[in-house]
């Protein structure tokens, strides 16, 4: 197991707050994963949440071209909800 550190608790606004010693090395505003089993507390750093670059995605299928202004099908629609129209009457 590694080093053992104290921790104290104490009230902010209407919540409490866990003051985490410096030696831990935390940044201020750093967000942690808290889990609860039986008791016993963990916390550790929360995953920062993947985002996908879709950037070069167009070059994973070479064949696939955006339509031309010409190819794109822009017909006039009915746009009726159940036989009325979307005023309501």
């Amino acid at each position: 197991m590694g080093e053992e550190y104290k921790a104290k608790i104490f009230k902010s606004g209407n919540s409490l707050a866990l003051r985490l010693p410096k030696a831990l090395g935390f940044k201020e505003g750093a967000e942690m994963t808290l889990r609860e089993d039986h008791g016993r507390f963990t916390f550790e750093p929360a995953q920062n949440e993947r985002k996908i670059d879709v950037s070069k995605f167009a070059g994973k299928a070479p064949w696939l071209e955006p339509l031309s202004r010409e190819d794109f099908d822009d017909s006039p629609r009915d746009w009726h909800l159940m036989g009325r129209d979307a005023s309501g009457a």
